[in-house]
């Protein structure tokens, strides 16, 4: 059997174990997911991915991606339900807006860097919007739902493909060091409301540094997070 046909066969398959697990005969748990549920698993598999990704597990890399296929084949099957639409439509659309993000590939224009690719991608999602000169328009997209540093990430990069953007990294750490200094004061006069903004407006300031440099913040605080618990634990088995 060739990979598309492979590919095709395995794709119906899942499908239609998802259709019988919410059928008649199917599994009453399944019957009884919601949306609401399904979102809540769709968030740990993502995780979950991303774990097994940070961990360079191939094996466990591709069980979990197929974890996470089951709740979206899973959600589509809720909205086909609810005659909203199918995962064939959800497949089709997002072929489709990929070819018209990527006119470099797929079209006539040109690009010189990776730079030119990022704001071609930018000025074809604002048209797709319909309101490419409402600015709040940039950040509609962008789930408040993520965790907060990814969030700052995606927001500073958002506005900096707008135009707003500190200059360079020593503005950035200009800034930061003068808000540290106003943390200092909060601590020292005891100003809990003063010491919870500073802090806030420190670590978003991090968070736009590191998208400076090319970095995640959240990936960071991630690596400082098994960075402390390896340690932790090396201390741990010390004392024991």
């Amino acid at each position: 059997m060739d990979s598309k046909n492979r590919l095709s066969k395995a794709i119906v398959a899942l499908v239609e174990l998802v259709v019988r697990l919410r059928g008649p005969d199917g599994c009453p748990w399944d019957a009884k997911q919601t949306d609401s549920d399904i979102k809540t698993y769709l968030i740990e598999e993502a995780y979950e991915v991303i774990e097994s990704i940070e961990r360079e597990n191939s094996e466990e890399v591709c069980e979990e991606l197929g974890d996470l296929l089951f709740q979206i084949l899973f959600l589509a099957q809720l909205a086909t339900e609810r005659d909203e639409f199918d995962i064939t439509e959800v497949m089709e659309k997002i072929t489709e807006k990929m070819i018209r993000r990527h006119p470099h590939v797929f079209g006539q224009t040109k690009v010189n860097s990776v730079e030119d690719v990022a704001l071609n991608w930018a000025e074809i999602k604002l048209a797709e919007k319909g309101s490419s000169s409402d600015k709040s328009s940039l950040f509609e997209s962008i789930p408040v739902s993520l965790p907060a540093l990814l969030r700052a990430h995606r927001l500073s990069e958002r506005a900096s493909k707008a135009g707003f953007d500190w200059e360079n990294t020593d503005k950035t750490c200009d800034k930061l060091q003068k808000q540290f200094d106003e943390l200092k004061t909060a601590i020292d006069t005891q100003d809990k409301e003063s010491l919870c903004k500073e802090i806030g407006d420190i670590l978003f300031s991090l968070a736009n540094l590191s998208r400076n440099w090319d970095i995640t913040a959240e990936h960071l605080l991630r690596d400082a997070n098994k960075r402390f618990l390896e340690q932790f634990e090396s201390t741990e088995k010390i004392v024991l």
